[in-house]
């Protein structure tokens, strides 16, 4: 099993697992584009 791709959109996926949250969508059109959109701008949990 990988987590690459929902670790960019969820920085706080292991918590966020771990209470059964919704996980935030990733944006591949984002990745890789050399700057921080896709990257720092996704939701954490409240």
């Amino acid at each position: 099993m990988a987590f690459g791709v929902p670790f960019i959109a969820n920085p706080d996926l292991v918590e966020r697992l771990r209470q059964g949250a919704e996980l935030n969508p990733p944006r591949p059109e984002t990745f890789y584009t050399g700057g921080t959109e896709g990257y720092l701008d996704y939701p954490t949990l409240a």
